[in-house]
């Protein structure tokens, strides 16, 4: 009998590249299983459906709370809410396959409570200064949304020491490869 695999979830603040870490894993390990998750929010420019995202109506994401298909859920930055579907997680797991989430601070903390065996990763920027040119950088959100995700951001650094590791996304390859190394995979050939 194989013993169930260890799900790994990395957090972290807004703008710390937590999408383009993901996006690289699912280029250069395609043996690690991504969660995909639901959000309430409109698609950005080059997202696809089923891939970043599964993109719901606030009824359907109401219905999937009120039947328990979530594992977590939150409201994020006051404006969208996200969550991980519970049976994909709970398949792949059993399956002894290597599985990461790319969820929230208050999504990791809700996973923690129910799967604390589970690996908890915390991607933090090199520096406030360029998290901030990362945010601005994107152009995705206007002025007022900015600083409350920059708000946001700043309770969500200083939550890092709840983490079991701390990984510093100063370059996308190196911070991916040592996310693959903290789950236990051999990093990718150079």
């Amino acid at each position: 009998m194989t013993t169930p695999a260890r799900l790994t979830v990395l957090a972290g603040p807004t703008a710390v590249g937590k999408g383009t870490v993901s996006a690289d894993v699912r280029a250069r390990y395609p043996q690690i299983w991504l969660s995909v998750s639901v959000t309430t929010r409109r698609p950005r420019p080059g997202e696809v459906e089923g891939v970043h995202y599964h993109f719901v109506t606030d009824d359907e994401f109401d219905a999937m709370v009120a039947a328990g298909e979530l594992l977590e859920w939150a409201l994020v930055h006051g404006r969208n809410r996200y969550g991980t579907p519970r049976g994909p997680v709970q398949e792949h797991v059993a399956a002894s396959e290597p599985a990461l989430l790319e969820i929230d601070l208050e999504g990791a903390r809700q996973v923690r409570a129910t799967m604390p065996d589970a690996r908890f990763v915390f991607l933090a920027p090199p520096s406030w200064d360029e998290l901030v040119r990362r945010l601005v950088g994107r152009g995705t959100e206007d002025a007022a949304e900015r600083e409350r995700r920059l708000a946001t951001a700043r309770v969500e650094m200083a939550a890092a020491p709840e983490f079991d590791h701390v990984i510093v996304n100063d370059d996308v390859h190196r911070a991916t490869d040592e996310l693959v190394a903290v789950m236990g995979l051999a990093p990718a050939p150079a």
